[in-house]
């Protein structure tokens, strides 16, 4: 009940929060630069929030289940640098192409990444868990200084630079509806919720129990590329929220997928709707971009989570 009270007062303040103030007046009527503000501009940005909140969440649970390691979301796997490396490419062989061909492009380079990282993790043996993370953010490395490199010799670095970093400004109405997309993946996540949390319980088990191991792991794995290709595409690349969210609710609610996916979809949801309220009134009425407040909050949360863990 907390939480969904939680959900709707950062909702309402994500549609009350702007430059320009909101004539309520205008609102009832249905008429007027208010209601074209409101409909054009902060409405779809709240879905957009709320939607990219979703899935990158939903994301990182079944990461870190295929995976079997709680360090693991898309920007510790390679999965966000390999979809900018995509949105790249197609930029520059096929300018002419619209988002969804884009988002095909960034979601082809982030299944196969994904399926070469799952792939490097199953076959070494880590008796220390921080190393799985450790090899994703390296290979994401590798990702993003080829992706910088081919920026540099395609002459478009400074642009890519601000594109791809987290920034729901640009979101207005006719500019964002591919992000609907990671409602049916969402869905589809929680029908497979079941098969997930067996998923994590490692790949003898979940064979023994009669679950195909490879069929719902590159399920998975397909599952987190469209969601993380449409979210590049949308709104450019934004860290931490697959990371801490499950992290948290698994803290207080267990690792029963079935009962907590809805959780983890609304605590990503609520967390980038704060992380957006904030950065809009840090330097009122200009704003600081989603990718940096997201990436100060969600790091700041899951260091007193290590520390809290240490503790006990």
């Amino acid at each position: 009940m907390r939480m969904a009270c939680l959900f709707v007062a950062l909702c309402v303040g994500s549609l009350l929060v702007g430059a320009r103030q909101m004539e309520w007046s205008q609102v009832v009527l249905l008429s007027g630069d208010t209601w074209l503000t409101l409909t054009a501009s902060r409405l779809p940005r709240m879905a957009a929030l709320i939607l990219t909140g979703v899935g990158l969440a939903v994301c990182g649970v079944i990461l870190q289940h295929i995976v079997r390691n709680r360090f693991v979301e898309p920007g510790t796997s390679g999965g966000l640098d390999a979809a900018k490396l995509g949105v790249l490419v197609s930029l520059t062989l096929m300018p002419a192409m619209g988002k969804f061909s884009q988002m095909l492009f960034a979601l082809g380079f982030c299944f196969v990444t994904s399926l070469l990282y799952v792939a490097v993790i199953r076959r070494i043996q880590f008796r220390n868990t921080a190393l799985v993370p450790v090899i994703g953010l390296m290979y994401g490395s590798v990702l993003s200084a080829v992706a910088e490199f081919y920026a540099y010799q395609q002459n478009i670095l400074q642009s890519m630079q601000g594109w791809l970093m987290g920034d729901f400004s640009r979101v207005v109405q006719g500019q964002y509806e591919v992000i609907y997309l990671i409602l049916p993946i969402a869905v589809l996540a929680y029908l497979y919720a079941h098969r997930f949390t067996v998923l994590g319980m490692g790949e003898d088990m979940a064979t023994s129990l009669g679950l195909g191991y490879a069929a719902t792991a590159t399920l998975g794995l397909l599952l987190v590329a469209i969601t993380v290709s449409v979210t590049v595409i949308t709104v450019g690349a934004i860290y931490f929220v697959g990371l801490v969210v499950p992290n948290l609710v698994v803290l207080h609610y267990g690792d029963n997928l079935k009962h907590t996916l809805p959780l983890v979809a609304v605590g990503g949801a609520a967390l980038l709707l704060a992380c957006d309220i904030v950065g809009r009134l840090l330097i009122f009425p200009f704003e600081v971009p989603i990718g940096l407040t997201a990436g100060f909050i969600g790091g700041a949360i899951f260091l007193v989570l290590i520390l809290r863990g240490e503790k006990q």
